[in-house]
């Protein structure tokens, strides 16, 4: 049996973690950092978010294949911009390895400018660090920084949920940039990451065109998304209560949609726990939005793979799994 903790991860510890640094920073928790300009009166707020790729790197160096790395790093920050409702605006890149390497450069930074583009952010600038003797030859780390802005009176911060209130879900292209110590765990032999290599290097799916399509329909009507919750690390039980207020919790029907077929063949290889599979992976699911009831119909005639997934009832604010 594998488990993430046997990885190497401490989901548990990691929270620890964040607790611990809320509590030092009022200005940190949710998915991103939100800071009222008084520039403007207190209409808008700067939001900036920060991330990396985590392991998802050594499959990138294993195939050599550095043109959609790029594209996962945006992605992780941006669709955390999303959550608080705010535009991304601009990016920030940090790459850090041991010996520049132009060729593998240019295809990494072709896959951030794809990212952008995709994320409707500017690639602003960034920092290259060659660091002699840290890295391995081939390797490298990368680090992105997003920057983005929303009205005051815009802000997700999800305390217009209400018992009722519908679940709709995004599909995600795979793992995104989650679990890769688990899934490097379980395959182990380098032939065996190989044979996978290539499906688990999918992208991250960026939500940005889908979220701002989605609320612009909304809108029309009267309605709008009440909460985002983009699924990374920790699954559906450990980033969907995040959005939602601490007397309502989220009923998940499991049956709902398909979990990607890679998910379960790795589950299958490393007899994994299916507890460790939601904690760990977002299970096909990448984002999830909360609409009210009347909202539903127009939310799905809008995003084609959208697919309602469960409800939110009144609850300690945690995720049931059904």
């Amino acid at each position: 049996m594998t488990t993430y903790k046997k990885s190497g991860v401490d989901i548990k510890l990691s929270d620890k973690f964040t607790e611990f640094l809320e509590k030092k920073s009022k200005a940190i928790g949710g998915f991103a950092g939100l800071l009222s300009i008084d520039e403007t009166k207190g209409k808008y707020s700067i939001v900036a978010s920060t991330d990396g790729v985590g392991t998802k790197l050594k499959l990138a160096f294993m195939l050599d294949k550095h043109n959609t790395i790029g594209i996962d790093l945006v992605a992780m920050c941006v669709n955390d911009l999303l959550c608080c409702g705010a535009r991304p605006m601009i990016f920030l890149d940090y790459y850090a390895t041991g010996k520049l390497d132009l060729g593998r450069s240019k295809k990494i930074i072709e896959g951030i400018l794809e990212g952008c583009r995709q994320g409707e952010s500017a690639l602003l600038g960034g920092e290259t660090a060659e660091m002699p003797g840290f890295y391995q030859p081939g390797e490298y780390d990368l680090a992105g920084f997003s920057v983005g802005i929303v009205k005051n009176s815009e802000i997700l911060d999800g305390k217009k949920v209400r018992p009722g209130d519908v679940l709709i879900g995004l599909k995600s292209t795979g793992f995104h940039s989650n679990g890769f110590s688990l899934i490097r765990k379980v395959l182990g032999e380098k032939k065996l990451l190989k044979k996978y290599a290539s499906r688990l290097l999918t992208p991250t799916r960026i939500y940005v065109k889908d979220v701002n399509k989605l609320r612009a329909a909304l809108r029309r009507r009267k309605y709008d998304v009440l909460a985002l919750a983009h699924i990374t690390g920790s699954g559906i039980p450990g980033n969907l209560p995040r959005v939602l207020p601490r007397t309502m919790s989220a009923a998940v029907y499991k049956d709902s949609w398909k979990t990607p077929s890679i998910m379960r063949e790795i589950q299958s290889l490393g007899n994994i726990p299916e507890a460790d599979m939601w904690d760990s992976f977002n299970m096909g699911l990448g984002m999830i939005a909360v609409v009210r009831k009347e909202a539903v119909k127009t939310a799905l005639k809008t995003l084609e793979d959208a697919v309602v997934i469960g409800e939110i009832v009144k609850g300690r604010n945690e995720v049931i799994l059904k």
